[in-house]
């Protein structure tokens, strides 16, 4: 009898276990197409390139960019304000400015806080700037 009574709580912990495993999470929630964009080669001549990133607020609440900080002062991040509706994109386009810095390769990081699920993402732009002939 008693292990029947074992049986039956185990079997219900692992119902309520997974029961509660499959609730969808609620909120905004950003996914973006790519973390990372690689410039490839360019000539200090031409210091300044420019990529967009961009996502999509694949929750079920607006999704709202609080802030998006660059690691230097050199990469300077622009995106919408507005809040994102669920099922809507957005696109956070990033400047990198490699005039009066060494030439070679560099990866810079842009640290993007929003109202979602996942509070932080990190995006990263990275390239080899050459030296002007």
């Amino acid at each position: 009898m008693m292990k029947k009574i074992l049986f039956l709580l185990m079997m219900l912990i692992g119902f309520v276990g997974q029961s509660s495993a499959q609730t969808p999470t609620e909120g905004a929630s950003i996914k973006f197409d790519k973390t990372t964009h690689n410039f490839g080669t360019f000539s200090e001549s031409s210091p300044t390139v420019t990529c967009v990133f961009n996502y999509t607020n694949v929750g079920d609440k607006p999704l709202i960019i609080n802030q998006a900080v660059a690691s230097c002062g050199c990469t300077v991040p622009e995106y919408t304000k507005e809040p994102v509706m669920p099922g809507q994109k957005g696109q956070i386009k990033v400047t990198y400015n490699g005039a009066g810095k060494f030439p070679g390769h560099f990866k810079k990081s842009i640290t993007v806080r929003t109202n979602g699920v996942v509070e932080m993402t990190r995006l990263y732009v990275e390239g080899d700037m050459e030296e002007a002939k």
